[in-house]
């Protein structure tokens, strides 16, 4: 009778033993599914992002584009006569008249009175001079030469 128990038993381990293995599998094949569509969630979220960020750049490449559209519009329409005489005067001599008025005028005044007012804090005049004329200003100066000068120059090769 123990023997017909045991074989029972034994015959139902076996029996189930198959189940088991089947049911572990199983759990390892969900486990590995669910991990494979956590990645297609991620690369679809990374292809979406890649897609956003293109369309970002196309947008702003177009923006740009415009801009510069309607600024070589207006430069054009600066240039075109109104029919007026002292309009179209007036019109030419703006620029000039606006760098005359910063680069001779006002501009050196600031100058002037930034180093006036260092020499009266009591900083040597060297170093008022060199704090007074840094890199900003030499960056000034050379956009107004480069504008009247080789601006010219390079109309001329045009």
């Amino acid at each position: 009778m123990v023997e017909t128990l045991i074989g029972g038993l034994m015959g139902g381990i076996f029996r189930m033993l198959p189940e088991v293995l089947k049911w572990l599998d199983r759990k390892d094949e969900r486990k590995h599914e669910l991990n494979m569509q956590d990645k297609a969630i991620e690369f679809q979220k990374l292809k979406g992002d890649q897609v956003v960020e293109e369309i970002e750049a196309k947008g702003q490449q177009d923006w740009n584009t415009g801009a510069l559209d309607a600024l070589q519009e207006a430069i054009a329409g600066q240039f075109r006569p109104s029919g007026v005489k002292w309009v179209d005067a007036l019109s030419t001599l703006i620029r000039p008249l606006i760098t005359v008025q910063w680069v001779i005028f006002l501009y050196p005044a600031v100058l002037v009175s930034s180093f006036t007012l260092s020499i009266q804090a009591g900083v040597a005049p060297l170093d008022a001079l060199v704090k007074v004329l840094g890199p900003d200003e030499k960056a000034l100066v050379g956009a107004i030469l480069n504008f009247w000068f080789m601006g010219r120059i390079f109309d001329r090769i045009k």
